[in-house]
């Protein structure tokens, strides 16, 4: 679920002008599943542009007030969703934890790291959201825990129908600033993909699997 297109076009318009989202057709970057991709998206470099960050700090606030209510503590997925997730969190005056994504190896190996109590209700932060695998890691491990999670909210989404299956079986809301479509389409207005480029993009979107299989 997208929070408000009118921001999820000016996101996407500003992620492209920072370069935070990189196109290549030609040469597709790879995931960490292996998977290839024509699309790249750091929403971290957002953090370097105050003017950005102050602008996606507000409508993440402005998102957790409108689709979750009150909510007792935020939480960072490691690493990207920290920051950003610690920016919330200051700006609402509320407790922050972060997770990792495994168990620390040594001293008191959490996987948890900050205070949350049995009971507290939790809105989880992510800079963004492919499959939503590791997302959702990160959610059971707060339930684990005894957290009640009302959601997550990510920066932007590829849309992929595996994340919408993995969230739905989780149970757990998807709320996200800006999506691949807005995306595409904000770069091709914006002409900084061919015509060629955008129906390239669109083709892995129906099925990035085989598009990845024929760049193998």
């Amino acid at each position: 679920m997208i929070y408000n297109t009118d921001s999820a076009v000016k996101i996407a318009e500003s992620l492209l002008q920072i370069k935070a989202i990189k196109l290549n057709n030609k040469d597709p970057f790879t995931w960490a599943s292996g998977l290839k991709s024509p699309i790249y998206c750091d929403n971290r470099i957002a953090l370097s542009y105050p003017k950005i960050r102050t602008y996606i700090r507000q409508q993440l606030v402005e998102a957790i007030e409108e689709k979750f209510g009150k909510v007792d503590v935020i939480a960072g997925v490691a690493t990207a969703g920290i920051p950003q997730a610690a920016l919330v969190a200051a700006a609402m005056g509320l407790p922050l934890v972060y997770v990792r994504s495994s168990e620390k190896k040594h001293g008191m190996t959490n996987k948890i790291e900050g205070v949350i109590n049995e009971g507290q209700s939790v809105v989880v932060i992510e800079d963004l959201v492919s499959t939503g695998k590791s997302s959702l890691n990160a959610v059971d491990a707060l339930r684990d825990a005894g957290a009640s999670v009302k959601g997550m909210l990510a920066i932007f989404t590829y849309g992929l129908p595996k994340a919408d299956e993995n969230f739905e079986k989780s149970n757990c809301q998807l709320v996200t600033l800006s999506d691949y479509d807005t995306l595409v389409s904000s770069a091709s207005e914006g002409e900084y993909i061919s015509s060629n480029d955008m129906l390239s993009l669109m083709d892995w979107r129906k099925d990035p699997q085989a598009w990845s299989d024929d760049r193998k």
